[in-house]
């Protein structure tokens, strides 16, 4: 099963959200994992596919918003939904986890709330200790912290070791 992480975060990204994004999308890429964004060409979603595409025979999915909006060169499959900033909840329901590189931007807050309500799994790379313990309250044992990219692909390994059979249905707990 190839599963579907999304990489969630803002298009005017901190150099450190893309330097990120960026490791993630390889290293997501490297366990034959899908990397699902907004699709554009900016900030932490290109990032995270142009990552993904340093890996042969990576797939990289970018959900849109609209015609209007530039695609990323990375982006295999891009869908454009027309549906405004509703696609964000495209964004959450097709990614089996959602992780989170920067939490600047309302879109990218709007994607972990959806996710939180959807019951899906959030891992929050490199959180201030403020994001973390507004996130922790609004979604307990669904909210993850790390510090880096490889940290949460060891978590991830382990939630898709545990949960392989229940994951494409719903998120469990993190246990954390």
């Amino acid at each position: 099963m190839r599963y579907i992480v999304g990489v969630m975060g803002p298009a005017k990204a901190r150099k450190k959200d893309v330097d990120n994004a960026r490791v993630l999308g390889e290293l997501i890429a490297r366990r034959e994992w899908v990397v699902l964004t907004g699709g554009r060409d900016v900030g932490v979603m290109d990032a995270a596919c142009h990552g993904a595409k340093k890996v042969p025979g990576s797939l990289t999915i970018g959900i849109l918003s609209s015609a209007r909006e530039r695609v990323s060169k990375y982006v295999d499959l891009a869908i454009i939904t027309e549906m405004g900033n509703a696609r964000n909840n495209v964004n959450v329901m097709s990614s089996n986890v959602v992780v989170v590189c920067g939490l600047m931007g309302a879109g990218t807050v709007s994607e972990v709330a959806l996710a939180l309500k959807a019951g899906k799994p959030v891992i929050l790379v490199g959180a201030t200790p403020v994001e973390e313990k507004f996130f922790k309250k609004l979604g307990g044992r669904l909210i993850a912290t790390v510090e880096n990219p490889e940290e949460a692909i060891t978590l991830m390994m382990k939630q898709f070791e545990q949960q392989q059979p229940d994951l494409v249905q719903g998120a469990r707990s993190w246990g954390v």
